[in-house]
């Protein structure tokens, strides 16, 4: 009796412990399947994506490894004495699973106020006297401005109708013949200059329909072709689309996409896209002076939601550093847009940029200057990089 007493308690206990964990199991699925849902629910931009990993990764720094693996072994701290304080492990653990940095306001506000993207971003490569305080502004002209008829009467136009030829370039030693390697165009076509537009003061209302930022493609083409590089403009009026299609501002680079893809696909030979834009900062921030003469700076807008980001800021980098070396100063720097639209086409190559023209208060022969310059500097990684590329491939022929 005792036997089967004790054998039937056996089962029971058994009996139990095998709906523990029945239960326990389901419980498991249950949330893991309510996780998964409720992660799919969330909007693109708050879903966890290898951009957000590696956005996180990169807070982590070698420096912070190293403090990291001094928690542990102190023999490591020893190394160096120069490090600010061992970070908090709560204030590490919050940045990276918030992407909220304490220190820098913008990285919430950024997502909490609206239009406030527009000021955001960060600086990859830092031009001189470039900082968070003057970083380039993308900004949209007022609702009045898209749908007025009539636009500001121009002054001072004399000798704007054909491009400056202030500093002829050498005949090129190299060309690239019938073939257009290079697109340029405005996704902001008629983002203008105040000394062109009579009795207008206010940066937000620097748009007209004719003088605007296309006659810089217009010297930017006659310079790279006078170095031997083929290029294409397009000044399609892209506002006038929008307000053709009921389009907003907002959609502006939706349509200038359209002119970009039928470019690459009716020419094969495109290898670079610039897109050309004008900065609503002011002239303080965007102008330098540089062997006694006057140039608007360059700023180069790389967006950080694209699958060529890397690719499109090594080019912007390179072309930085160029400047750097030849005209000190014209560079504003590298800039990424993490938030807005932060594509800028340039998904569709991984030589595609986004270059800021001046600001508001330039004049076009500091404008004009400064596409000399983009231009010197750019047939220059041109031709060391076909000359690479042919060397690469003779390399191949050969095996």
């Amino acid at each position: 009796m005792k036997n089967a007493r004790t054998s039937g308690m056996f089962l029971i206990v058994q009996g139990t412990s095998l709906l523990k964990i029945f239960a326990a199991l389901s419980l498991f699925l249950i949330l893991v399947f309510s996780i998964s849902g409720l992660l799919t629910s969330l909007k693109p931009q708050y879903r966890i994506m290898s951009s957000s990993v590696n956005q996180a990764a990169t807070n982590v720094n070698g420096e912070l490894l190293f403090q990291l693996m001094g928690w542990e072994n102190h023999h490591f701290l020893k190394v160096e004495n120069n490090w600010a304080s061992t970070p908090k492990l709560t204030s590490l653990v919050f940045k990276l699973s918030s992407n909220i940095n304490l220190n820098d306001p913008r990285s919430l506000l950024g997502r909490e106020l609206p239009g406030f993207y527009q000021f955001d971003g960060k600086i990859l490569v830092a031009g001189d006297g470039t900082n968070y305080t003057n970083m380039p502004i993308e900004s949209s002209p007022p609702i009045e401005i898209m749908k007025a008829e009539r636009e500001a009467a121009l002054q001072n136009l004399e000798g704007l109708e054909k491009p400056s030829n202030e500093n002829p370039s050498p005949s090129p030693g190299q060309t690239t013949g019938d073939r257009k390697v290079v697109y340029v165009y405005f996704t902001h076509n008629r983002e203008s200059y105040l000394p062109y537009l009579k009795g207008v003061t206010d940066p937000d209302l620097a748009y007209h329909s004719q003088i605007n930022v296309t006659k810089i493609g217009d010297q930017l083409k006659t310079s790279l072709e006078d170095r031997g590089i083929g290029t294409s403009i397009n000044k399609t009026d892209v506002e006038a689309n929008l307000k053709k299609k009921g389009l907003n501002f907002a959609r502006s680079y939706q349509e200038s996409r359209l002119l970009v893809q039928e470019a690459m696909a009716s020419n094969r030979d495109l290898q670079y896209l610039i897109d050309i834009h004008r900065d609503s900062q002011r002239k303080d921030n965007t102008t330098t002076t540089i062997n006694g003469k006057s140039y608007a700076k360059l700023a180069f807008i790389i967006g950080g939601k694209n699958p060529n980001y890397e690719k499109n800021a090594k080019l912007a980098t390179e072309l930085h550093n160029l400047l750097e070396k030849k005209y000190k100063g014209i560079s504003r720097g590298v800039i990424v847009k993490p938030s807005g639209n932060a594509v800028y086409n340039q998904n569709l190559s991984e030589n595609a940029i986004l270059i800021e023209f001046g600001g508001v208060d330039n004049t076009f022969d500091e404008l004009n200057r400064s596409a000399d310059a983009l231009a010197d500097v750019f047939s220059e990684f041109y031709w060391q990089a076909e000359k690479v590329n042919q060397d690469v491939d003779q390399s191949t022929d050969k095996q």
